[in-house]
């Protein structure tokens, strides 16, 4: 699928204006009388809402507003002045919260949501990584990142960074990038190919080729960092990997990496990238959870960060969620959902699954000791923070997003407050992470541009996703083969090996 291709598929679409974005455009939805006009340029207020900052400075304030001019917050408080022309957006009876930022998915899986529901690592890596990986097209990675990103913001997620382990060459990679752009999301291109090392595809030369042309600036909603399966094996001489870290340093890129994964690359890779000087602070480790003390600590030293998976941690087996041991050891955490072959894009999801992962974990070690936990360790404000300052964080992006601050770009989520599952209000942030679901989330804003309204996401771009995804479905189905289809949603019995 060429560029020219995938570029006629989204014709209609205005550049850099997002499909899912209200741009007023001829396919936008017609404003009704709970939908502004928020055409683009025109100020936004959000007007009485409990506005959780996520700035230590700032708080929690009740009844207050938030005025967002262009791309940034203006300004945050109680009856604020706001220019004549400004929409004003409602939000009594709503908290107003930062965007939430998922720092690890597989977003080009997203196509056969669902499937996997039954898996274990080991079912994933024989359907996937053995037997099906192939069978992705360009145009099947450009359906899933569509649809991915419409299921991320409708869900409040308003930056995803797509964990991108399929791109064979050029094509692909601009397939992906093109899903992630059209969107009109905030998102992390993760370039990586989990079916080679990454010192014979990074330096290839399409790495190189996709920043120049599509990431030349990193001032863009959709950014570029690279994403690969670990560092070496104890068996392996030497540090053949280096012309990969080499790379990524000297374009200024990121690199985040599945690592402490049981039974694969625990603690030898950190051994090898402190022992070769790509310990860096920009790493982001994935899982973690079969580390040794010692690999924390040369984490916390280095000033990496560690994306919490706690969901596919629990589910799959790659090792039980460290949260408690990372946090202890003061690294920064963020949270992630994986892939949506499991899971949802669904960060209240993510954040519960990570307390009630740490808490029980707690409660166990305790009682094995006939003792009994008396105050939690692990607190709800801790992973409200994981999931959006600390995903900010681990992206190099938290002097931009993450929190809800004078200056910052206007990524803004506004959950209803008012639904039976949230009233009474007592405490916004106990009852973010352990009551408000998806579908609690009412508007969502990135970079200054509303692209979901009074429940509903604002243009046409999900129903294309959805044409697109669909497709792609119906393709995969039938390279797969109906045998292997059914099979593969209904595992054999339980096993242990």
């Amino acid at each position: 699928m060429s560029r020219r291709t995938l570029l006629g598929a989204a014709a209609g679409v205005a550049a850099g204006a997002g499909i899912l974005a209200a741009t007023g455009s001829a396919h936008a939805e017609p404003v009704t009388a709970r939908t502004p006009d928020f055409a683009r340029g025109r100020p936004v207020v959000f007007r009485n809402a409990t506005v959780v900052t996520g700035d230590p400075r700032i708080g929690t304030l009740p009844d207050s507003d938030v005025l967002v001019s262009g791309q940034t917050v203006r300004a945050v408080g109680r009856n604020l002045s706001a220019p004549h022309n400004a929409a004003v957006i409602d939000g009594r009876g709503s908290i107003l919260i930062p965007g939430m930022v998922d720092t690890h998915r597989h977003m080009w899986q997203t196509v056969i949501r669902g499937l996997g529901a039954e898996w274990t690592i080991a079912n994933y890596f024989s359907w996937i990584y053995q037997q099906w990986a192939n069978f992705w097209r360009p145009e099947d990675l450009y359906a899933s990142n569509l649809l991915s990103m419409a299921e991320a913001i409708n869900a409040g997620v308003t930056t995803s960074l797509d964990w991108s382990q399929d791109l064979k060459n050029y094509e692909y990679a601009e397939a992906a990038a093109q899903g992630l752009i059209d969107s009109g999301g905030r998102a992390r291109l993760a370039y990586g190919y989990s079916f080679a090392p990454p010192h014979e595809w990074v330096t290839s030369g399409d790495v190189a080729r996709l920043q120049r042309e599509r990431f030349s600036s990193t001032n863009q909603l959709v950014t570029l960092q690279l994403a690969w399966d670990g560092t070496g094996l104890p068996e392996e001489p030497g540090f053949p990997e280096r012309p990969a870290w080499e790379f990524a340093r000297e374009h200024d890129l990121r690199v985040t990496l599945h690592s402490g994964v049981r039974n694969w690359k625990e603690d030898h890779q950190l051994q090898m990238l402190r022992d070769n000087g790509f310990l860096l602070p920009t790493n982001t480790y994935v899982h973690c959870g079969t580390m040794s003390d010692s690999s924390y600590r040369m984490i916390a030293e280095s000033g990496g960060n560690v994306s919490i998976a706690a969901e596919s941690e629990l589910n799959a087996g790659q090792g039980y969620p460290p949260t408690g041991r990372i946090h202890g050891h003061h690294i920064p955490i963020s949270l992630s959902s994986d892939t949506q072959v499991w899971w949802s894009a669904d960060m209240f999801a993510a954040m519960r699954a990570t307390l009630n992962a740490d808490r029980g974990i707690d409660h166990l070690r305790a009682h094995a000791e006939d003792k009994t936990v008396v105050n939690n360790n692990l607190r709800t404000e801790d992973v409200f923070r994981f999931a959006t300052q600390g995903g900010a964080d681990a992206l190099g992006l938290g002097g931009r997003l993450g929190s809800i601050t004078p200056g910052k770009r206007a990524d803004l989520v506004l959950v209803r407050a008012d639904t039976p599952s949230m009233v009474p209000l007592i405490n916004p942030v106990h009852q973010l992470v352990f009551h408000a679901q998806r579908g609690e989330v009412d508007t969502v804003m990135v970079d200054g541009r509303v692209m979901k309204h009074g429940g509903r996401l604002l243009g046409d771009g999900f129903a294309r996703a959805r044409r697109l995804a669909e497709a792609s479905a119906n393709h995969l189905r039938e390279r797969i083969g109906e045998r292997q289809w059914a099979d593969a949603q209904n595992p054999g019995p339980y096993q242990v090996d």
